[in-house]
């Protein structure tokens, strides 16, 4: 099954996707600008192979709602996300808030 719905910030609005698979669930939350995702996201992958894309992006670990990515501590990011002010230990709230 797959969900879709709305997350209202000051800033603007955010998609939050969650998408129940067998023993697993991936999270993601976006903007128009990057997005933040669950330990599924291969942060080293866009760094290095698809760095020419400048993503921006954040992973969070051991996350099972949305509502727990918006509140853990990024694990890791991307490069272009560093440069934008996001940072590994971030919340997922605070990373969100510097997407838009």
């Amino acid at each position: 099954m797959i969900e879709v719905h709305p997350i209202q910030f000051a800033e603007g609005t955010a998609i939050a996707v969650t998408v129940r698979l067998p023993k697993t669930t991936l999270l993601s939350i976006s903007t128009d600008k990057g997005y933040i995702m669950c330990g599924a996201l291969d942060v080293g992958l866009l760094n290095e192979r698809l760095a020419s894309r400048e993503i921006i992006a954040g992973r969070a670990v051991g996350v099972k709602t949305i509502e727990e990515l918006l509140e853990a501590p990024l694990e890791s990011v991307t490069t272009t996300a560093e440069q934008i002010g996001i940072h590994p230990g971030m919340l997922g709230r605070e990373a969100i808030r510097k997407m838009f």
